[in-house]
């Protein structure tokens, strides 16, 4: 057991709240998409979002994301009070919630399968497909996926810096801990979900890289991204407020990079297709065959090596 610090619990209460509010302030400043300039004849500079500035825009978006509550408006308060509002409740509510999950289904391989699930949104996982979207196109020569995967690096440290500093600022007890009692600064690291940090990092950037005409692709990514967050609850790794707040900074911060280092000019080009990314020596070309004499028809695979 973590030694109490005197005034501790009020302290974590203080850098609580500032927390929630970096996050609002930054999921509601991810929300307006930044200006882009009209079309003219002369070339504009190419937003420069190589692997070699990673670390410099990492520092870059850590000033922008804690100085965030600074730089909030009034406008700002239609997302920022409810979801505040939202926090704190779960927060109130969690010891709660959470023991009425335990009572109501305490069945191991529920909690099983779900913490099996939830794995998706591993720093293993999620780091995975940072790593595939990069190198193929690195070596297929595909701008786009090359900076889908610079991008997701970019949002997962990003992420990973935010959920860590929280984590040490708090010190949440994990709801397996003390009947579900969810204490701050007592020596846990519940407070937020890192898993949902990853998961909606992830869906937020490849959404916004593939899917803005492709409703069924975004559809499909962030219902990946509950299904991960909802999975952390239901495993009894997390409560409903570290869930909401790590889906919120995942969000925020993925929304936030693609804002600030995307480079138009990939929008551009109709070759990018989420296809192509996938597109290699190891996938085969489907051709459908049909002979009108002979009345037969099939499909011919063919792979070009």
């Amino acid at each position: 057991m973590t030694p109490k610090i005197p005034g501790g619990r009020i302290l974590s209460r203080a850098i609580l709240l500032l927390a929630i509010l970096s996050v609002c302030s930054l999921f509601t400043f991810a929300q307006e998409p930044f200006a882009t300039p009209s079309p003219s004849p002369t070339p504009t500079s190419k937003v420069d979002n190589s692997e070699k500035n990673l670390f410099k825009n990492v520092l870059s978006d850590q000033k922008a994301i804690w100085t965030a509550p600074f730089h909030l408006s009034r406008e700002d308060a239609a997302w920022a009070l409810p979801l505040t509002g939202a926090t704190l409740t779960l927060i109130a509510t969690d010891r709660h919630t959470a023991g009425e999950l335990v009572e109501n289904g305490d069945h191991p391989d529920q909690f099983r399968t779900s913490q099996k699930i939830s794995e998706i949104g591993s720093f293993y996982t999620t780091g995975t497909v940072a790593g595939v979207f990069y190198l193929v196109g690195h070596f297929k020569h595909n701008a786009r996926a090359q900076e889908t995967g610079i991008l997701l690096a970019e949002t997962m440290i990003d992420g990973g810096i935010v959920g860590g500093v929280l984590k040490l600022a708090t010190q949440r007890e994990r709801p397996i801990k003390d009947d579900a009692s969810g204490e701050f600064w007592d020596g846990g690291s519940s407070f937020p979900s890192g898993h949902a940090i990853n998961a909606w990092s992830v869906a937020t950037i490849l959404s916004q890289e593939y899917g803005k005409d492709r409703p069924l692709l975004r559809l499909g990514l962030y219902g990946l991204a509950t299904t991960v967050s909802v999975t952390r609850y239901t495993g009894h790794k997390h409560f409903l407020s570290d869930v909401l707040v790590g889906s919120a900074i995942g969000y925020g911060v993925g929304r936030y990079v693609y804002q600030r280092r995307h480079d138009g000019s990939l929008d551009q080009s109709k070759t990018n297709t989420i296809s192509k990314v996938f597109q290699s020596r190891f996938f085969p070309t489907v051709m459908p065959e049909y002979s009108p004499r002979a009345g037969t028809y099939g499909a011919a695979l063919g792979w070009s090596f």
